[in-house]
C-alpha cells in the first residue's frame, strides 16, 4: 500500500493507484471530462490537473500513479485558475446552444462550466463551418462537429472495445479535429450503429437520429393503427434519467406511460422473442443434426450490430448467420400479418413502432429483406432515450401512473424471453427449448446458466458443453466487437470450435445497448441492468419460450410449426439480400 494526503486527508491505496482514484478513496471527486477508466487515460482535457507538493507543473490527475508520501492538493487557487482556463478554451471550439443539445442537463461540459461559475467567455468563437461541419441527416447516427470537444473517449471506445475504428483524428494542434476514419462518409464506413461512442460522449457531439416527431405525427393520426413493442432490456433503464426509483419503473407503468402518449395497442418485445427460440431452436437443431455445424457455428442473428459487423468484416461467414429474424422484426411481421387480420383490418392501416436499447435497430427495419406481402415489418424505432424525451415533451410523469398490463393477444411471454436483453441470455433461452425439442420434457430452469456472459463485455468470451440426446453441443457467448473478432479468429485458425455461437455488438448485450441512457457518472450499468432481467426470469411463472401460451396459437392457428413454409416467409431473412458499405 501506498501512504498519500489528499486535501490535508491521509489514505492509503494500492501501488499503480492513479491520483483520481486515490482522491475518490479520500472521498474528494475531481471533475474530468476525457477520462473513462481503462480506456482513455490521455490527460487530453487537463480538467482533472492537480498541485502535488514539490512539484513545479500541475499534472493530470487521471493517468500519474501516486508514490509513497505524496500530497496532492486537488482545489488550489492556481487548480481552479487553471481549470478554468483549460475549459474556457474547450468552450472557445464549442457549439454553446445547450437549450437546442439533446444533452442539456446531462452533459459533462456543462456541469463543470457551471460548477466553475463560467458565465463569459474571454476568448474568441472558433467554429468549423461549411461542408466540414455538414453531415448526412438520414443515417440513424448523427454527429455534430461543433460540440466536439475532441476528448477520444469515441475513438477509444470504437478501437479497444469493439475493434472497429470508424474514428480518428485529423489535423493538428487547435485545427484538430475527429473525423470519420480514412476520410469516408459515415453511410460508407464500416459503421456497425452499436453506438457506444454515443453512450460514452461526454456531450452533444454524438447522438441517435431523432425519430420522435415521426412517431408523434402517426400517433396523431386517425388512420394509423399505432402498435408499439418495448425490448426486454429497456424496462431495466427507462426510469434512470427520469429520476425514479427501478421499484417504480416496471415495464407494466412503462405501458401506462405509452398509452397515455396515445399509442392504440403496446406489447412486450419478450413475446416475439419467444417466438425467436422456437424458429432459431429449431434451426440449430436442424443444422447440429445434419452436420452443418461440424466446421463453423451457427451464429445468432437477433444484434443487428453484430450482422452488420459480419457482413462488413467477414461475408465470407455470412451463411452462418441463423436466418432467424430478430424478435422485433419478427413483432412486426406478426402485427402486420396476424393482429391486422385479428383486427379486422388491412395490415397498411398497421403503423408499428418498436422501442429499442440499439441504434442499429433503426437501420434494421429498413433493411429490403425485413418484410413479407403485408409490407416493411416495423415503421419506426426509438431508443430507450427518444422515448424519455417523448415522455418529457408531452409532460407525462410516470411514476403517478397507475400500472396497466400489455395487450392481451399478443402479450404474454416467458422468463426465457425477458432474458434475451443480457448477455448470454438468448443462448440460455434456445437451449432450454432445444433441450424439450430433444427430450420431450423441459430440463431445470437452471440448467444453462453456464452460458451467462460476461456483463462487462471486457474479459473475453463465456464457452460450455451440453448433452442434448447424447451429443455433445459446444456453445459460446460473446459480448463487445473486439472480444468477438478475437473469437471469429480463433474459429477460423482451427483453435476453437463451437456448433452455436451467441453474439451482442454491445458490451453485456442489450442491457448496454448504444441507444440507453447515458450514465451521469460514466458508469458502466450493463451488469445491472442483466442482474434485473435475470431476476425477472426466476420470479416468472414461466420460464420456457414453448410453453407460451400465445406463442401456441400462434402456431395453432396460422404458422403450423417451426420452420414450416409460412413460418419461413414470415420469421426468416435472406441475409444475402442487402451489402455493408465498407464490406472487406
Amino acid at each position: 500500500m501506498v501512504n498519500v494526503t489528499v486535501n490535508g486527508k491521509a489514505v492509503a491505496v494500492p501501488e499503480q493507484t492513479t491520483i483520481l482514484e486515490a482522491a475518490k478513496a479520500a472521498g474528494v471527486d475531481i471533475p474530468h471530462l476525457c477520462y473513462l477508466k481503462g480506456l482513455n487515460e490521455i490527460g487530453a482535457c487537463r480538467v482533472c490537473c492537480v498541485e502535488i507538493e514539490g512539484e513545479r507543473n500541475l499534472v493530470p490527475s487521471c493517468n500519474n500513479p501516486v508514490f509513497e508520501g505524496m500530497v496532492i492538493r486537488t482545489n488550489t487557487p492556481r487548480v481552479r485558475s487553471t481549470r478554468k482556463i483549460n475549459v474556457e478554451l474547450i468552450l472557445s471550439q464549442h457549439d454553446c446552444h445547450c437549450a437546442t443539445c439533446l444533452r442539456s442537463g446531462n452533459c459533462h461540459l456543462q456541469n463543470i462550466a457551471n460548477d466553475l461559475g463560467i458565465l463569459e467567455n474571454p476568448y474568441p468563437r472558433d467554429l468549423v463551418t461549411g461542408a466540414r461541419a455538414q453531415w448526412t441527416r438520414e443515417f440513424p447516427l448523427y454527429r455534430d462537429t461543433n460540440k466536439c470537444i475532441k476528448c477520444m473517449r469515441c475513438i477509444q471506445v470504437c478501437d479497444k472495445v469493439q475493434g472497429v475504428n470508424v474514428w480518428d483524428l485529423s489535423g493538428t494542434g487547435s485545427r484538430t479535429r475527429v473525423d470519420v476514419s480514412h476520410n469516408r462518409r459515415i453511410k460508407e464506413s464500416d459503421c456497425v450503429l452499436c453506438g457506444q461512442c454515443i453512450t460514452h460522449c461526454p456531450t452533444g457531439a454524438l447522438r441517435e437520429r431523432s425519430d420522435t416527431e415521426k412517431a408523434f405525427a402517426a400517433i396523431a393520426d386517425p388512420e394509423r393503427i399505432t402498435v408499439v413493442q418495448i425490448a426486454p432490456a429497456v424496462r431495466t433503464a427507462w426510469g434512470e434519467s427520469l429520476g425514479f426509483a427501478p421499484e417504480k419503473a416496471t415495464v407494466n407503468r412503462m405501458a401506462a406511460a405509452l398509452r397515455e402518449l396515445g399509442f392504440d395497442y403496446v406489447f412486450d418485445t419478450s413475446f416475439s422473442a419467444d417466438l425467436t427460440i422456437m424458429e432459431e431452436g429449431t434451426e440449430l437443431l436442424r443444422r447440429f443434426k445434419a452436420g452443418e455445424t461440424a466446421s463453423l457455428p451457427m451464429f445468432t442473428s437477433c444484434c443487428p450490430g453484430w450482422v452488420r459487423y459480419l457482413k462488413g468484416h467477414y461475408p465470407d461467414m455470412t451463411g452462418c448467420l441463423s436466418t432467424a429474424k430478430s424478435p422485433q422484426q419478427m413483432f412486426g411481421a406478426v402485427a402486420k400479418n396476424y393482429f391486422a387480420k385479428k383486427l379486422g383490418v388491412s395490415p397498411d392501416k398497421i403503423f408499428s413502432v418498436s422501442v429499442m436499447p440499439c441504434v442499429a435497430k433503426k437501420a434494421e427495419c429498413d433493411l429490403p429483406t425485413m418484410h413479407t406481402e403485408a409490407g416493411q415489418d416495423v415503421d419506426l424505432v426509438l431508443t430507450t432515450r427518444e422515448l424519455v424525451r417523448m415522455l418529457r415533451a408531452e409532460h407525462i410523469h410516470p411514476e403517478a401512473l397507475t400500472e396497466q398490463a400489455f395487450d392481451s393477444l399478443l402479450g404474454p411471454y416467458s422468463g426465457a424471453g425477458v432474458i434475451f436483453g443480457a448477455t448470454g441470455g438468448v443462448m440460455e433461452a434456445a437451449l432450454r427449448t432445444a433441450y424439450y425439442l430433444v427430450n420431450g420434457h423441459n430440463p431445470p430452469p437452471e440448467a444453462f446458466t453456464a452460458v451467462r456472459g460476461d456483463a462487462e463485455g471486457r474479459e473475453g468470451w463465456t464457452e460450455a458443453e451440453f448433452d442434448l440426446g447424447g451429443a455433445v453441443l459446444h456453445a459460446a457467448v460473446v459480448s463487445g466487437l473486439a472480444n468477438t473478432r478475437r473469437l471469429i479468429e480463433a474459429v477460423r485458425a482451427g483453435r476453437a470450435h463451437y456448433d452455436f455461437v451467441e453474439v451482442m455488438a454491445c458490451p453485456g448485450g442489450c442491457a448496454g445497448g448504444g441507444g440507453q441512457p447515458h450514465s451521469p457518472n460514466d458508469e458502466e450499468l450493463a451488469a445491472a441492468r442483466g442482474r434485473v432481467l435475470y431476476a425477472i426470469d426466476r420470479g416468472s411463472a414461466l420460464r420456457f419460450s414453448h410453453e407460451n401460451p400465445a406463442i401456441q396459437t400462434l402456431y395453432r392457428e396460422e404458422l403450423g410449426e417451426p420452420g414450416s413454409e409460412k413460418a419461413e416467409e414470415w420469421l426468416h431473412t435472406d441475409h444475402f439480400g442487402w451489402s455493408m458499405p465498407g464490406a472487406r
